[in-house]
């Protein structure tokens, strides 16, 4: 065993112990890609969990500045990025770059759009929703549709939130059980609304998992969404189907991919 293999067995050993990963699965881990689409409450905890866990390319994608508001629940910026104003894809990149120097970290800072999301995601084996932004969500639906990769949602408002796993052909998309975007102002944001810290951590953390799942081609992939209300202590699965005259995995129409931008 060589210098490099031996860290790595032994930074990840704990994993590699756990019996769903093993030697082989740590090895698919290390060799995937993946883009954040979003590097925030979500996207941070995110880039966090797999860049500790080992996958080897994790592209950052965010237009926004570390702002102060950030700092209760965005865990890879503080107070100097703050004070820096420095983008959140780069601020992101190079406190992870400081926790495992053995992956590769690309911070890209830029308003993801129908011109570039396709660019931004075909290279990555899952993409993750690190966003908050639905037009976004839609977007990133059909452009992994299209690409044929699967892609993990996740969304947090005050004290609930949502996750699922979408893998293209196999079950209902983003588009199935959210038939229409939302005009601007009716749908609620964390301004709106609020957030609590603690809730897009547990979100982002079952992002994370279903992501190495994926990577591993676990059979145990989660396929219904699943909801949590961190306040009120409740948690559901809602079996969703598969609608066939869903626009996008029922017609192959891309509406976002051509206007979104």
């Amino acid at each position: 065993m060589n210098k490099i293999e031996q860290n790595t067995s032994e930074r990840y050993s704990r994993q590699i112990i756990f019996e769903k990963i093993g030697a082989e699965n740590q090895k698919r881990i290390n060799d995937a890609g993946v883009t954040i689409l979003g590097v925030g409450a979500l996207g941070t905890v995110i880039a966090n969990n797999l860049g500790r866990a080992g996958v080897g390319r994790i592209r950052l994608v965010d237009r926004d500045y570390a702002e102060l508001s950030n700092l209760p629940r965005q865990i890879l910026f503080n107070e100097e990025d703050v004070e820096a104003r420095n983008p959140k894809a780069v601020a992101a990149c190079n406190h992870l770059a400081k926790i495992n120097s053995g992956i590769s970290i690309e911070p890209v800072v830029v308003n993801v759009d129908s011109s570039n999301i396709e660019d931004l995601i075909k290279d990555a084996d899952v993409v993750l929703d690190g966003s908050d932004n639905m037009e976004l969500r839609f977007l990133m639906n059909e452009a992994c549709h299209k690409l044929k990769i699967p892609w993990v949602h996740g969304g947090v408002i005050g004290a609930t939130g949502n996750c699922m796993t979408i893998i293209p052909g196999e079950g209902p998309c983003f588009r199935c059980f959210m038939p229409e975007i939302p005009l601007p102002g009716t749908y609620p944001t964390t301004s709106t609304d609020g957030i609590l810290n603690m809730a897009p951590a547990i979100i982002a953390s079952l992002e994370s998992a279903e992501a190495i799942k994926i990577i591993t081609g676990s059979p145990d992939i989660n396929r219904r969404l699943f909801i949590l209300d961190f306040w009120n202590n409740t948690a559901e699965y809602l079996d969703l189907p598969k609608d066939p005259d869903c626009p996008v995995c029922g017609k192959g129409q891309y509406e976002m991919l051509k206007h979104y931008g």
